[in-house]
């Protein structure tokens, strides 16, 4: 009965330990991303003196993040940083537009709330109106309206870059140079005389790469901490399943010898 004990609490801390570490640094980045998230809201509000005071607010509790325990890489912290430093420019830009400022913050946002999730990141969400403005902008090179298509390229590439650097935390490098490679393309050549069959060839392979990048997003993938709880979780009922069967084994065993004993 002792050794059943003993087997329930490695059982315990298997379990236990796992979940406890993944849930605080996951509660910790729930917070950053509620931080960012405010901030957004407040720019679009125009309340940038509140806006600029969450974003500083992000840059304390973001220093208080064990990294040396987290697998982030120095890519993905330099994106963290770039977005933070050019959302905090925005907001005391009075140059800028409030469209313009809500772009920049939005981009941050997008990055902090990739870093966090692990499914579906809600840049993912701007794939309708995205691959919408890409149809569009097809349509017009098929009908050989050279103002509209300027204008549906603008748009395009606007929506894109509100999602370029979340996609360096999702995407591969190789991906996302690919794309970029696509858009710098149609933006360099756009006042060109270029064949509409030239122009829709590169659309075409551009619009495979960009249907692929939402399509591996909205795919599930399985929690590797998870995985290694189940696993663990799994291997201990075993090993209890047959301690069990082996004491209830031997007791059935002794039970048959003490009745031999008394028959004979």
């Amino acid at each position: 009965m002792r050794c059943l004990k003993i087997v329930y609490v490695l059982m315990i801390l298997i379990i236990g330990f796992p979940i406890s570490s993944h849930a605080n640094g996951h509660d910790h980045w729930g917070k950053l991303d509620q931080i960012s998230d405010q901030a957004l809201q407040l720019v679009k509000q125009e309340r940038y003196e509140e806006a600029k005071g969450m974003l500083d607010y992000f840059s304390e509790e973001f220093l208080k993040v064990n990294l040396d325990n987290q697998n982030y890489s120095m890519d993905e912290l330099r994106v963290i940083t770039v977005t933070h430093d050019d959302a905090l420019e925005a907001i005391n830009s009075t140059s800028l537009t409030l469209e313009e400022r809500v772009k920049s913050v939005t981009q941050f946002r997008l990055v902090i709330d990739a870093i966090r999730s692990e499914h579906q990141p809600l840049w993912t969400e701007m794939e309708y109106s995205i691959m919408t403005t890409f149809n569009q902008m097809k349509e017009t090179v098929v009908e050989g309206n050279n103002q509209t298509y300027q204008n549906q390229l603008d748009q395009f590439i606007s929506k894109y870059d509100m999602i370029h650097p979340s996609l360096k935390v999702d995407v591969s490098p190789l991906t996302v140079q690919r794309l970029d490679s696509h858009i710098s393309f149609l933006d360099s050549y756009r006042n060109e005389g270029l064949k509409t069959s030239t122009r829709l060839q590169q659309m075409e392979q551009m619009e495979l790469d960009l249907r692929t990048i939402f399509d591996n997003m909205s795919e599930d993938e399985a929690d590797p901490s998870l995985i290694w709880v189940m696993i663990s979780t799994g291997s201990v009922i075993i090993l209890t399943l047959s301690y069990v069967a082996w004491r209830k084994y031997k007791g059935d065993k002794h039970r048959r010898i003490k009745q031999r004993d008394l028959e004979e």
